[in-house]
């Protein structure tokens, strides 16, 4: 099974709040990495991006938090950044280290208890938890989200996390983590199959898309203008900042082919794109590989998620099991 651990250097930990549901999940990278981003939604909640920026001075980061709870589930970083500094790593400034931890929300306060969000000590026990072994589905950042929100909470469908990896020429490794939380549907890249989005009263499933075209408003249903797609993309090619941003943005198009609306008002999509090594490889077959993990993962996040017996999930919806 292949999962963005797949990379050398890397491990990834959840805390999962199931009472709230809400949680975060944490990236840790054991050697400092090079890192940049592409923001394709208009709603997004982040923390510390700016070092991914390349006239940035810093050139490295330690980890990567996704998280729940909206803004206020930025304070789980804090605990990202005191596991970190507890192991001794960090940024040397000389006088202290100071772990680069970029961070990055979701909201999630709709669905379960919105008082409960990620804090810093669910930020650090979250490190605690971190391993080669990935949970996917309804865990970690992904635990309250959902897709397909044009007609409401009440008649959307459960998103979750998904991870996966391909294997390029020689020692190449691309691996994605995905957070679908989406205001669109999605869609099966391998069919064109819709396997995800709004339902009809009788839990038939509809189309987004059709449904903006015929006029049907947001203001109408009152669901929250947060939603959000957030993605880790890794690999141990040697890549600059300035690849690195250039790979992200070629990912959010590949996450245009299976998220339909994408990078919306409503969205606050992100997609973080990470190098751990130093193989060499063109950027345009890094970015090859990566739409394939991203569309895997993208399923995985759909398939894999689980409703909790309140909102629908795919298995839910179409009673079939993703391992038949």
């Amino acid at each position: 099974m292949g999962s963005i651990t797949d990379v050398p250097g890397i491990k990834v930990g959840h805390f999962t709040h199931r009472r709230a549901l809400t949680g975060c999940t944490v990236i840790l990278f054991e050697s400092p990495a090079r890192a940049a981003f592409d923001m394709r939604g208009m709603a997004s909640g982040t923390r510390q991006i700016d070092s991914l920026t390349p006239l940035h001075v810093v050139n490295e980061i330690h980890a990567i938090l996704l998280t729940g709870g909206s803004s206020f589930g930025l304070d789980a970083a804090g605990g990202v950044m005191r596991y970190l500094e507890k192991k001794g790593i960090g940024f040397d400034t000389g006088v202290a280290k100071i772990p680069i931890v970029p961070s990055a929300v979701l909201f999630d306060l709709g669905l379960g208890d919105p008082k409960i969000r990620p804090d810093v000590k669910m930020g650090y026990k979250a490190c605690l938890e971190a391993s080669t072994e990935v949970q996917e589905g309804s865990v970690g950042a992904g635990t309250g989200a959902t897709v397909g929100k044009l007609l409401g909470l009440k008649r959307a469908m459960k998103g979750g996390l998904g991870t996966w990896s391909i294997k390029g020429p020689e020692k190449v490794v691309v691996g994605a983590l995905v957070v679908l939380n989406a205001f669109g549907d999605v869609f099966d890249p391998s069919t064109g199959e819709q396997i995800a989005g709004p339902l009809d009263e009788n839990g038939k499933l509809l189309n987004t898309q059709q449904l903006l075209k015929r006029g049907v408003k947001k203001e109408k249903f009152g669901f929250s203008l947060e939603n959000t797609t957030l993605v880790v993309l890794a690999t141990n090619v040697k890549l600059d900042k300035i690849e690195l941003t250039k790979l992200a943005q070629m990912a959010s198009l590949s996450l245009g082919k299976v998220i339909s609306p994408f990078g919306t008002p409503f969205d606050g999509d992100i997609v973080f794109a990470v190098s751990t090594g130093e193989e060499e490889l063109p950027l345009a077959n890094v970015a090859a590989l990566a739409e394939g993990a991203i569309f895997e993962a993208v399923k995985r996040a759909i398939f894999l998620a689980d409703g909790f017996k309140i909102i629908p999930s795919w298995r839910d919806v179409f009673g079939l099991d993703p391992k038949a």
